[in-house]
């Protein structure tokens, strides 16, 4: 499973995209994506969940939130985005 988290800015944010980012707000990552913003919600961070193959690489997982995002129908700027592969993530256990 990969994470990704795109930073961005909003480009002509309406009243009606104003109370879609508010109703898909959240910290959590989602498979269909979750927005946190500022207070005048210019900028966001959209963090999405991504499915990992045994084939499937970075540039797979920011597609696949590439596409969440585009489906939420806003326009957007992307500043940056930043990829973790979870399968790479080692947890220590407590003896």
């Amino acid at each position: 499973m990969f994470r990704v988290t795109i930073r961005g800015k909003f480009k002509g944010l309406d009243d009606i995209g104003r109370a879609a980012v508010l109703a898909a707000s959240g910290a959590a990552y989602t498979e269909t994506g979750m927005f946190t913003h500022d207070q005048s919600m210019s900028v966001f961070t959209f963090r999405c969940q991504a499915p990992a193959g045994p084939d499937d690489g970075e540039d797979d997982a920011v597609l696949h939130a590439m596409v969440a995002l585009d489906s939420h129908g806003h326009l957007y700027e992307i500043l940056k985005v930043a990829v973790t592969d979870m399968r790479e993530i080692k947890v220590r256990r407590r003896r």
